[in-house]
C-alpha cells in the first residue's frame, strides 16, 4: 500500500497526527468517528506498511530553523500515471504537493533542516524517469503563513 491508496479515513488519520503528533487517541477517534480500538489497529498497521515511519517533536524556541523551498515539477507525460506523485509522496520533507494548470504540472512545498537537503530531493526528482524538468526557488520570507504550527 502507498500513500496514494489509503483510504479516506486513513489520510484523515495521517492529517490529524501531522498536526499534531501527541494527539490522544480517544480525540483522534471523534475525530475519524471510529472506536479508539480501530484507530489504534489502522495506526499500527500504518506503522507496519511505514507510511508512518515515526513521530518527531518540534522544539519552540531551540528548534532549528527550517529551510523552505518550493520546487516545479514538470513531468514527461503531462498527467498520465502516479509514478512521479508515489515518489513524491515517500519524500517526508514535501509537505504539499498540488496539481497545477499552466506550464508547469505539480508545485512542492519543502520543508528541510538544510539547504543541502533540499538539493538531496530535488536531485531524487530530477532522476525520476518520468520528470523532464523542475525548477527550484528557497522562500526568503514569509509574508502571510497561514499553516498550522
Amino acid at each position: 500500500m502507498n500513500a496514494t491508496s489509503l483510504d479516506p479515513i486513513d489520510r484523515k488519520i495521517l492529517e490529524e497526527l501531522l498536526a499534531d503528533a501527541r494527539i490522544p487517541i480517544s480525540t483522534l477517534a471523534e475525530r475519524v468517528h471510529l472506536s479508539r480500538h480501530a484507530v489504534r489497529h489502522r495506526i499500527d498497521r500504518l506503522e507496519a506498511q511505514k507510511i508512518i515511519a515515526g513521530y518527531t517533536i518540534h522544539l519552540g524556541n531551540v528548534s532549528k530553523p527550517k529551510t523552505r523551498a518550493i520546487i516545479r515539477v514538470y513531468r514527461k507525460d503531462r498527467m498520465r500515471g502516479t509514478d512521479v506523485t508515489d515518489a513524491i509522496a515517500r519524500i517526508p520533507e514535501v509537505t504539499s504537493c498540488f496539481v497545477v494548470s499552466g506550464d508547469s504540472d505539480l508545485i512542492l512545498h519543502i520543508e528541510a533542516e538544510s539547504q543541502d537537503r533540499v538539493n538531496a530531493i530535488w536531485s531524487q526528482l530530477s532522476a525520476l524517469p518520468g520528470v523532464a524538468d523542475t525548477n527550484t526557488a528557497f522562500v526568503l520570507s514569509a509574508v502571510i503563513d497561514r499553516r498550522r504550527s
